[in-house]
């Protein structure tokens, strides 16, 4: 196989047993477009209705499983996560040896799952699309911090109907599409900055954006919404992000109260882990991000409505000494230079004085925690008479990153 039929060629993993009909028309569009196919079976019980190039034993044996044992035992959940497991190590496989140029899935939530586990193991910018029934839901499970598109399939992908062959005619117009696709140069390669934002700290993140460009950086912007800081760690893992600017740890909040949008365990734990410099700041503590229905044991608390779907419930003084003490604990384990800012005048645009989450006595609560717990031998601790979002503090944070790394490359 060329680099260009490899570029071009669509890997399709789905379980033929069920889906066949689906995958064999979505195959055949696809190669109207003129792009390749690897077709892979992923399901267990009956026979596939369409040939695969991989069949279901290869992929139980890439998971040390056999098919023949998953059938029998009846066990849907664990042939599913053997089957993912399979699927996996045979795409990881396969893009290591130049054969994937993109791969694309049809299902409900079992293939959808399947799929999930395959696109793990790729990299950023290896085209993934996923058409599904459970997309138009609760998509977490099914992103987690990849950039997997997603296309709701609108009817049940149970044989064909017109409905459905429109939709996979889309589909394949959009992955041979992407597949072929390349992004040309944007300029010279620049290293790479990760930034943490949401709209309370918009202003700083623009404006310490603004001065890392001008320092000759990359910024690439995370909104922080749960997967915004899993995707800025896995980059960080990945090698795609040289050091952090992370001002925005809402997602924190979130994980302490069982928020909307909170953290995986490891936020604020990874750049520390791989020694990257980093520079961190309290931003958007105050706030809690729910859903449209607020929850009986907030209902007596300062509530702050974004919108019809989004209302943020204020942190008190103990959940943020809480906060201030895992922080603190985070960044002491950190192997690279880590500076922590503390914004001693409101940690986002509504803690400001005359904010509506203003709140001298959790914001001193939060400072205090850091200055108990911070190990000051291992973490910088810089304290600003500014709010988060003032120009002078956006600009400290980013040269005082600058100076960072500049240590870090020499050292």
């Amino acid at each position: 196989m060329t680099k260009e039929e490899a570029r071009a060629t669509v890997v399709l993993v789905g379980t033929l047993d069920t889906k066949g009909l689906a995958y064999a028309y979505l195959r055949d569009r696809i190669r109207e477009h003129g792009a390749e196919v690897l077709l892979i079976d992923a399901g267990v019980l009956g026979e596939p209705l369409v040939e695969p190039d991989i069949a279901r034993e290869g992929v139980a044996r890439a998971a040390g499983a056999d098919i023949e044992q998953l059938a029998r035992a009846g066990d849907r959940a664990a042939a599913l996560e053997a089957m993912g497991r399979g699927v996996a190590a045979i795409v990881k496989r396969l893009h290591a040896e130049g054969r994937l140029g993109g791969v694309a899935g049809l299902g409900g939530s079992g293939g959808s799952a399947i799929f999930a586990d395959a696109i793990r193991s790729l990299p950023l910018g290896v085209p993934k699309l996923l058409v599904s029934t459970v997309v138009a839901g609760d998509t977490r499970p099914y992103v987690h911090a990849s950039d997997v598109t997603l296309m709701y399939s609108v009817v049940d992908i149970a044989g064909m109907n017109s409905v459905l062959a429109q939709i996979l005619t889309n589909a394949a117009g959009a992955i041979a599409g992407m597949v072929k696709a390349q992004a040309p140069p944007l300029g010279e390669p620049r290293l790479t900055v990760g930034v943490s934002m949401w709209g309370i700290t918009t202003p700083c993140v623009t404006r310490a954006a603004e001065r890392l460009a001008e320092l000759g950086y990359e910024v690439l912007i995370f909104h922080q919404t749960g997967t915004g800081g899993r995707s800025m760690e896995e980059l960080m893992r990945a090698g795609a992000i040289t050091a952090v600017l992370d001002v925005t740890l809402a997602e924190l909040a979130g994980e302490l109260l069982d928020g909307l949008w909170p953290a995986v365990p490891e936020r604020l734990e990874v750049a520390g882990s791989l020694a990257l410099p980093q520079v961190v700041a309290l931003g958007a503590l105050d706030f809690v991000a729910l859903g449209p229905t607020v929850p009986e044991r907030f209902q007596s608390r300062r509530l702050y409505t974004h919108s019809p779907q989004l209302v943020g419930v204020r942190t008190t003084p103990e959940e943020c000494a809480e906060l201030g003490k895992t922080i603190a604990h985070k960044l002491n384990a950190a192997r690279g230079p880590t500076a922590l800012f503390v914004p001693l005048r409101g940690v986002s645009l509504i803690s400001v004085e005359g904010g509506l989450f203003h709140d001298p006595d959790a914001d001193a609560a939060l400072f205090a925690a850091v200055r108990e717990y911070l190990d000051r031998s291992r973490v910088e601790l810089c304290e600003l008479d500014f709010d988060i979002n003032h120009p002078e503090f956006a600009l400290a944070v980013a040269n005082r990153l600058h100076d960072l790394y500049q240590q870090w490359k020499r050292a």
